[in-house]
């Protein structure tokens, strides 16, 4: 119930200014399907919160305010593209959506549950999140390059963006890709444990390399020490750096990687 006040608290204030974002757009855009859909939305999550607060999940107030927000702000990015990003006004709004779509993040950080970011809001709308900021401003920077300066002028507005660039550049697109990284490297660790072990005992190694591992039928190489130590390094990089403060942990990544060391030459 605590959980649940906190949130209708945190929620009253956003929710009357979207209400008058939603209708300042709707003058422009009519029954377009998202204004629509983020209206119908907004008049559910008002309900919700007038509701008797014990019968209240507050991740689902915060789900469904997260979803009216990527509604609406969808409606915006699409007038920006139609209208080329006009010089005079896109930056500022640009700024603005970024702004707007960072705020479901900051809700949860308010009614202390940042420590279960990914069980409050779920994957898929996390994803959404971080994935809208980066495209809307890869399309910005996309269309005004051939503005004069701009990346000088506006620095301070990519280096926002710049864990969420450095997470897609990795290839790392969702919590699945962070944890196969340490499933990978675990798994590489079992593989070196119970087969290089044997090996490094049993027979001498080649010079150049000496955790090429033969563990299957077939003699096929792999390398498990490599492998699990790229797979490794990565993870504890983006979970202590973009990651940082999301409840990832690396203290066993560090200690296969300290294992992994004993194999170098």
């Amino acid at each position: 119930m605590a959980g649940a006040l906190v949130a209708v608290a945190a929620l009253r204030p956003r929710l009357a200014g979207l209400g008058r974002r939603l209708e300042r757009l709707r003058r422009v855009g009519g029954d377009d399907a998202f204004l629509v859909k983020g209206a119908l939305s907004l008049e559910k999550l008002k309900d919700l919160c007038k509701e008797d607060k014990e019968n209240v999940n507050p991740a689902n107030l915060l789900q469904l305010y997260t979803q009216i927000v990527l509604d609406i702000t969808y409606f915006e990015e699409n007038q920006l593209v139609d209208e080329d990003f006009p010089e005079d006004s896109s930056i500022q709004r640009v700024k603005e959506l970024i702004s707007i779509l960072l705020e479901p993040e900051v809700l949860v950080k308010e009614n202390n549950m940042h420590q279960d970011l990914l069980s409050v809001l779920g994957a898929e709308l996390l994803e959404c999140l971080a994935w809208r900021r980066g495209a809307l401003l890869y399309m910005y920077c996309h269309t005004v390059k051939e503005r004069g300066e701009w990346l000088t002028e506006n620095i301070d507005l990519f280096k926002k963006d710049t864990d969420t660039a450095r997470l897609l550049s990795e290839g790392i697109f969702s919590d699945t890709h962070v944890l196969a990284m340490m499933y990978s490297g675990e798994m590489c660790y079992w593989g070196l444990k119970h087969c290089g072990e044997e090996k490094l005992g049993s027979h001498e190694m080649d010079s150049e390399s000496n955790t090429e591992l033969y563990c299957s039928s077939d003699s096929a190489v792999l390398d498990f020490r490599e492998v699990g130590e790229k797979m490794l390094m990565k993870y504890v990089a983006v979970c202590e750096g973009p990651l940082k403060g999301q409840d990832w942990n690396t203290t066993n990544a560090k200690l296969i990687l300290d294992y992994f060391k004993k194999f170098h030459n």
